[in-house]
């Protein structure tokens, strides 16, 4: 009986011992790794203060630049084609010539028509002076009252004739007007579709040359149904401004205001169409390409901000490595509203003045320990 006491007693000292022994050897594990971790070199890294900025709201969108006005050019009389007076491409001012026709059967209308008016105005000049005649006739009885009345309406029947005359003066002259061919507007020429030679009529339906008017300049957008209650809100008081900016979507091409917010709403697509007029005197932006356009819509009042790249991206969404007074990292997830001029507004998960790493951030963890790069960095 005591031998079997004995055993059983050795068996259950056993697993005692042996977890005495795994404590011992996994706390010293433990330990160990603490004092590796400790003696471990830290990782230099850059890293910067999270600042307040006022910040701009914008709402962003993809245009298309539209002329502000363009002319096809075509002759108001036929003729034939005798010269050219611009280039393709070529800027023109209002009232440039751009075309001349044959002038010489123009010339020669005006000149007929002016001949008739001075022949009407010659038997004008006989029959009032027939009329005073007649007045004197009639006042002493030696003319009838009728004879009378017909003289003077037959003055008036030339006198009609004459009117009728200086209309078909102006006409001939408004032809040969318009036997010069002149630019309505300012702007840009294309390509000419006529040479000299050839013969043009008003009814012609292809036009001579299309005029487009570069400055100002409209781009038509579109934005998303969502953005539009703040794009309302933000016209109600001064013009809402506008940016274009080249396809690095960072290069500012050109500012202007906001001019239409369109009366309805695209079912199909959700977007509601705008249009914003840029002066455009240096004709950075052109007819028909496309623009990236962002409207100030509103401003975010010290807005928590650091620079864009020190926003990672995970899994979970975009973090950030915040400096702890220790000098230890920790990997915190962050809230990012609006990305511009290389800040990041940052609008939950960071204090204003907390320290972020905006370098180096490949070689950290939770927990890493840091060094800053040079003193100026470390100061801040």
């Amino acid at each position: 009986m005591r031998i079997w006491l004995i055993g059983l007693a050795g068996l259950i000292a056993i697993p005692v011992l042996a977890g005495t022994i795994y404590f011992r050897a996994g706390g010293s594990g433990v330990a160990a790794q603490a004092q590796s971790r400790a003696e471990q070199p830290s990782v230099p890294v850059t890293a910067e203060p999270a600042a307040t900025h006022d910040m701009p709201v914008y709402v962003r969108g993809i245009g298309t630049g539209q002329a502000f006005s363009t002319v096809t050019i075509k002759s108001r009389v036929d003729g034939q084609i005798v010269k050219v007076d611009f280039t393709e491409g070529q800027t023109v001012k209002v009232g440039d010539l751009l075309f001349e026709i044959d002038p010489r059967p123009f010339q020669a209308m005006l000149a007929q028509a002016t001949a008739n008016k001075q022949k009407d105005q010659a038997q004008l000049t006989s029959a009032i002076a027939d009329l005073k005649r007649d007045e004197e006739l009639v006042a002493h009885s030696y003319q009838t009252h009728q004879a009378y009345d017909q003289q003077k309406a037959l003055v008036g029947q030339v006198q009609a004739t004459i009117a009728a005359d200086q209309a078909q003066i102006d006409t001939a002259q408004l032809n040969l007007d318009f036997a010069q061919i002149r630019s309505p507007i300012e702007g840009r020429t294309g390509a000419r579709q006529v040479d000299v030679g050839n013969l043009v009529h008003a009814t012609d339906n292809t036009g001579l040359v299309t005029i487009t008017q570069l400055h100002p300049i409209f781009v038509s957008f579109t934005a998303p149904q969502s953005d539009f209650e703040a794009i309302r809100a933000s016209q109600a008081g001064t013009p809402v401004p506008v940016e274009a900016l080249a396809a690095d979507d960072r290069t500012q091409l050109a500012t202007g205001k906001l001019t239409l917010i369109d009366n309805q709403i695209d079912l199909a697509s959700g977007t509601i169409h705008l249009k914003a007029q840029f002066d455009n005197e240096k004709e950075v932006l052109w007819p028909g390409e496309f623009v990236n356009l962002r409207l100030v819509v509103g401003t975010l009042k010290d807005a928590v901000t650091v620079p864009a790249r020190a926003v990672q991206q995970g899994p979970d969404g975009p973090y950030l490595f915040v400096v702890k007074d220790d000098m230890t990292v920790e990997d915190r997830k962050v809230t990012v509203a609006e990305t511009e001029n290389d800040l990041a507004v940052i609008s939950k998960g960071l204090a204003a003045d907390e320290r972020v790493v905006v370098d180096g951030q490949y070689r950290l963890d939770q927990g890493t320990k840091v060094s800053f790069q040079s003193p100026s960095q470390q100061g801040g």
